[in-house]
């Protein structure tokens, strides 16, 4: 009986320190975890569509692409230091909204990397009215990029 008391005993005795511990861990974890998160959606005076747009582009679009208005800080700001999944920096390239859903319908412009339809019908005319709105505000550029050089516009945006 005596042996069984002291394993009641001992259990009991050795989960609180790593139970402190864990919670020791957990606080400054989560502190951390917040601080490195998406910063806040920033649409004064928009539209709903537009609101709903720029939180759809931070939860799908944040990992890979920077906007200043979503709080989205995907793409090197270094190009030194530039990975292969890094999308354009949206504060600084001005887009249309037709172009906006070309990408989103077709995986970007090449194809390569982002994930076709990534948000669609209503949801990715939001995000493209969004980035429309919002986009090239960091840049000397004052009007929406057209077809690229010598492109006839035929099946492009």
């Amino acid at each position: 009986m005596a042996g069984a008391t002291f394993r009641i005993v001992a259990g009991v005795m050795g989960r609180p320190p790593f139970r402190l511990a864990l919670r020791g861990l957990a606080i400054p974890l989560a502190l951390g975890l917040v601080a490195c998160g998406p910063q806040k959606v920033d649409t004064p005076g928009a539209p709903a569509n537009v609101n709903r747009g720029a939180v759809l582009f931070s939860q799908r679009c944040s990992g890979c692409h920077t906007l200043k208005a979503a709080g989205a800080h995907g793409s090197a700001s270094n190009i030194r230091v530039r990975e292969r999944n890094d999308g354009p920096n949206f504060t600084v390239r001005k887009e249309n909204a037709q172009r906006v859903l070309y990408a989103i319908e077709n995986g970007g412009f090449s194809g390569a990397i982002m994930p076709q339809n990534i948000v669609v019908g209503p949801d990715a005319q939001a995000v493209a009215e969004f980035v429309a709105r919002y986009s090239g505000v960091g840049s000397r550029q004052a009007s929406p990029q057209g077809p690229p050089a010598g492109a006839s516009g035929a099946g492009t945006p």
